[in-house]
C-alpha cells in the first residue's frame, strides 16, 4: 500500500556523523553532527530516512555508554544549523494516517535514547534549531547555546501541528509551563523566534557560550558537568492546581482569538495540560495521536502550502532579470505624512542611500522629520538600535520643501493624498526636474497608475510600489505594472529585496489584490449590516476563517475614512458588488467609535454594539432596501460568495499569476492565516470554489488532503 504521493520529492537525507572526542579530564565523549551535505542556504531537516539513521548511531552510541566505553554523547550540526525540524514536505505527502503516525512514532524512538542513556547528553545549539530540531536538544539532558544562534523555536502550531517529537511533554518540565505556553503557542502566532539570549534567559538553553569558539567550550563545559563541577538547577513542576490553572487561562486565550477555527492549538493545550501527570510511554503516544490527525487534516496541509508559498515568494513570480535593475544611491520621497515618514526609515535603514522628503510646507516636513526621529529614538530605547547607527540614520534623512531639491535622486516614490490629479500633477513635475532614467514609483493604494503616468514623455519608468501599514512590520509590496519597462520593474523589484519584503507582481487593475478583496470583504460586512443584520453578529460572522482580527476591528485599524475612500473607489471603477454605505459616510463624517477596548493584550477588539444605532432606522423601512437579517452563517456565506466571485474576476483579468499569487498576497498582506492556506485553499475546501466558479482555484491535494486517501488509516 503507497503511503506517500507518487510525486512526493526524494528526501534529502541528513546523515549522522559520529566521532569520539577525548575529554580534558581524559573521558570520551560521543560527538554526533547533523548534516545533509549541503551549504548553509539549505537548512538540515529530518525525514523518515534521516531520522532512521539517526536512531541507527545512537543504537549504537547507547551500546557504549551501556559499557562504559564513553563517558557523555552530544548531538550538534553544520554550521549554522542544528536542524531546522521535520521534513514538512514529506509530512505533506503522505497519504494514510498510519504512515502519518509511525512519522512520530520515529523521531520518538530516536530521541527517547537520547533522553534515556545511560551516560549525561548534551545538546551544542550551533545554530538555528526550530520545531524537531529544537526537539532533539530537549531530549537531551543539557543544552549549551552559541551567543550567534539566531532563531529557536516550535512553530508547529502555526503550521497545523504540535510539537509531535516529545517537546509537548519534555518542554513544561524544563522551563515550566507558563514559558511552555509561550514558546508553543504564543511566539509561533507572532511568528517570533526566540535569539540566544532569549532562549538561555528562560532556561531553553543552559550555558550561553561565544559563538568564536563555540564548540570547543561546550565540550570543556560538558566535561565539567559529566563530572560533577557544574550542576544545573530545574525549577520544580508547579503544583497541579496552578499548572491546569494556567493551561486554562491559555485555553480562553486560543479561544479569544481563534474561536475553534483551526485544531492545533487545542490538540496543543490538550498535551500539555496532561503532561505533568503522565510518564513518558503515554505522553510520546498521545502525542504520536496528535501528529497522526493533524497531519490527516486539511488546516495542515494548507499550512504547509502556505509556508512554502511565503518561502518561494523571496523568488518572484514573474520578475524581471535581475541584471536589467539599475543602482538606487538616492532615494526621493514626495510627502511627508506617517507613510512618508516610514517610508524614508526604511529606505535610508535598508538600503543605507541619502533620503529627501519633499512636503509643501516647512511644517509639514519638521513634522515628518520628527516622525522619524521618535522611531529611531523607540528603536534605541529598547536596544533594538544602537545609539550610533541611530543618530547616522536621523542624519542620512533630510527634508525639504522644494521639489528641485530631488533632482539627484534616481528612485522618487510620491506617498501623497489619494487624489489621481493630485498624483498626475506631482508625477509631471518630477519628470522635468529628474533625470530621464530616474524611477518614479507610486504608493498608492487603489488608484490606477496607467492614469497617473499617462502624458508623461517617459510612462513606461513609472510602477506602483504598494506598501502596507505598518511599512517596518508589513512583509508584503505589491509591485503594480503599469506598461512599466523590464528596467524599472527590475529596479522595483530589486529595491522590494533590499528591503526585505515580499514583492507579488500585479496588473494595474482597481484595488490590486488586498485591497480589492479585503474593502470587499469590509464592504459586505457593512452592507449586511445596512440590510439589517445586528452588527455584533456580522462581527461574529468571520470566525470560521481564523482572521487575526474581525472586520469591525480591521476597520478601525485600516482607518474608516481610508476604507470609506478605497470602497467607494472601487465602486466606481468596478461597479455596484462594492456596495455602498451610508452607515460608514456617517461614522466618518461624524468620527464614531468603532471597536470597545480589547479585553487584554494580544487579544481582538469586538464592535461596539452602540454602532448598531448609526445604522438605523431599520432599511425595512424603506420600501426600495427590504429588510435582510441574516445569522452569523448567512453573513459567512455572503462573504465568501462575493470573494469567490471576484478572485474569478481576478484571475480572468490577469491581475496575478495564478490563485498561488492571491494567496501569497493575502498571507502577508492582510494577515490570512496559515491554517487557511491563504484564501483559494479554503475556498475550494468548503466547496465555494466549485459552486460559484463551478471549478477548483487548486488542484485536488495541493493544499488539502487528497480526496481518495485512507485518512482513518
Amino acid at each position: 500500500m503507497t503511503t506517500t504521493r507518487p510525486d512526493a520529492p526524494v528526501e534529502r537525507v541528513t546523515h549522522t556523523l559520529v566521532r569520539d572526542v577525548v575529554l580534558p579530564s581524559g573521558g570520551i565523549l560521543a560527538l554526533l553532527t547533523l548534516d545533509n551535505g549541503l551549504d548553509h542556504t539549505k537548512p538540515t531537516t529530518l525525514g523518515p530516512l534521516g531520522l532512521a539513521e539517526l536512531e541507527s548511531a545512537l543504537i549504537e552510541v547507547s551500546r557504549r555508554a551501556g559499557h562504559g566505553e564513553i563517558t557523555a554523547a552530544a548531538v550538534t550540526g553544520k554550521p549554522y544549523f542544528l536542524a531546522a525540524g521535520a521534513d514538512l514536505t514529506a509530512a505533506s505527502a503522505v497519504t494514510t494516517r498510519a504512515a502519518a503516525r509511525e512519522l512520530g512514532e520515529a523521531g520518538h524512538r530516536a530521541y527517547r535514547l537520547l533522553a534515556e542513556m545511560a551516560v549525561p547528553t548534551f545538546a551544542f545549539v550551533n545554530g538555528v534549531a526550530l520545531g524537531g530540531g529544537l526537539e532533539l536538544a530537549l531530549a537531551c539532558t543539557y543544552r549549551t547555546i552559541s551567543s550567534d544562534v539566531p532563531a529557536v523555536a516550535l512553530p508547529e502550531t502555526s503550521l497545523g501541528l504540535v510539537p509531535g517529537w516529545g517537546g509537548s511533554y519534555l518542554l513544561p518540565r524544563i522551563v515550566g509551563i507558563e514559558r511552555a505556553i509561550d514558546v508553543i503557542l504564543t511566539r509561533p502566532a507572532a511568528n517570533k523566534p526566540y535569539q540566544a539570549a532569549e532562549a538561555f534567559q528562560i532556561g531553553l538553553a543552559d550555558a550561553l557560550l561565544d559563538a568564536a569558539d563555540f564548540l570547543e567550550e561546550s565540550i570543556v563545559w560538558a566535561d565539567a558537568v559529566a563530572r560533577g563541577e557544574i550542576v544545573v538547577d530545574r525549577p520544580p513542576l508547579a503544583p497541579a492546581q496552578v499548572w491546569q490553572a494556567t493551561v486554562a487561562a491559555a485555553r480562553e486565550r486560543v479561544d479569544a482569538v481563534v474561536h475553534g477555527s483551526r485544531p492545533a492549538p487545542y490538540r496543543a493545550l490538550d498535551l500539555l495540560a496532561a503532561a505533568r501527570d503522565t510518564d513518558m510511554t503515554t505522553a510520546f503516544a498521545a502525542e504520536d495521536e496528535a501528529l497522526a490527525d493533524l497531519i490527516m487534516s486539511d488546516e495542515m496541509r494548507a499550512s504547509i502550502y502556505a509556508f512554502h508559498l511565503v518561502t518561494a515568494g523571496k523568488r518572484p513570480t514573474g520578475a524581471p532579470d535581475a541584471a536589467l535593475a539599475r543602482p538606487v544611491t538616492r532615494v526621493g520621497i514626495v510627502g511627508a505624512g506617517l507613510m512618508a515618514a516610514q517610508l524614508a526609515l526604511l529606505f535610508a535603514q535598508r538600503l543605507g542611500v541619502p533620503v529627501v522628503m519633499r512636503d509643501l510646507d516647512a511644517e509639514r516636513v519638521e513634522h515628518g522629520l520628527a516622525s522619524v526621529a521618535a522611531t529611531v529614538d523607540k528603536l534605541v530605547a529598547t536596544g533594538r538600535m544602537g545609539a550610533g547607527t541611530g543618530a547616522q540614520l536621523v542624519a542620512s534623512i533630510h527634508g525639504t520643501t522644494q521639489i528641485e531639491d530631488l533632482a539627484g535622486c534616481d528612485f522618487v516614490i510620491e506617498a501623497v493624498t489619494e487624489v489621481l490629479s493630485l498624483k498626475k500633477r506631482v508625477f509631471a513635475e518630477l519628470e522635468g526636474i529628474v533625470s530621464p532614467t530616474t524611477i518614479l514609483a507610486t504608493n498608492t493604494s487603489a488608484l490606477s497608475v496607467t492614469e497617473m503616468a499617462a502624458g508623461l514623455a517617459h510612462p513606461e519608468r513609472v510602477v506602483g510600489l504598494h506598501f502596507f501599514n505598518p511599512v517596518a512590520q508589513m512583509p508584503l509590496v505589491e509591485v503594480v505594472d503599469a506598461a512599466t519597462d523590464d528596467a524599472t520593474l527590475a529596479t522595483a523589484f530589486a529595491v522590494a529585496k533590499k528591503l526585505r519584503k515580499t514583492a507579488v507582481r500585479v496588473a494595474d487593475r482597481p484595488g490590486f489584490v488586498v485591497n480589492r478583496l479585503l474593502v470587499l470583504l469590509l464592504g459586505e460586512i457593512v452592507g449586511a449590516v445596512e440590510d439589517g443584520t445586528p452588527v455584533e453578529v456580522a462581527d461574529r460572522a468571520l470566525r470560521p476563517l481564523g482572521l487575526p482580527m474581525g472586520p469591525f476591528a480591521l476597520f478601525d485599524l485600516v482607518g474608516p475614512a481610508v476604507g470609506l475612500h478605497v470602497l467607494t473607489s472601487l465602486r466606481e471603477d468596478l461597479g455596484d458588488r462594492f456596495p455602498a454605505s451610508p452607515g460608514l459616510e456617517r461614522i466618518v463624517a461624524e468620527k464614531i467609535p468603532v471597536v470597545l477596548a480589547a479585553a487584554g493584550r494580544g487579544l481582538p477588539a469586538d464592535v461596539d454594539p452602540a454602532l448598531q444605532a448609526v445604522f438605523e432606522p431599520a432599511p425595512g423601512t424603506s420600501p426600495d432596501r427590504p429588510q435582510v437579517v441574516l445569522d452569523e452563517a448567512g453573513v459567512l456565506d455572503r462573504v465568501l460568495t462575493s470573494l469567490t466571485t471576484e478572485i474569478g474576476l481576478m484571475l480572468t483579468e490577469g491581475v496575478v499569476a495564478g490563485p498561488s499569487q492571491i494567496d501569497l498576497c493575502m498571507i502577508l498582506g492582510a494577515g490570512w492565516p496559515f491554517s487557511a492556506g491563504g484564501i483559494t485553499p479554503y475556498l475550494d475546501r468548503t466547496g465555494y470554489s466549485e459552486r460559484v466558479l463551478g471549478r477548483r482555484l487548486l488542484p485536488d491535494g495541493v493544499a488539502n488532503v487528497p480526496a481518495l486517501t485512507g485518512r482513518a488509516g
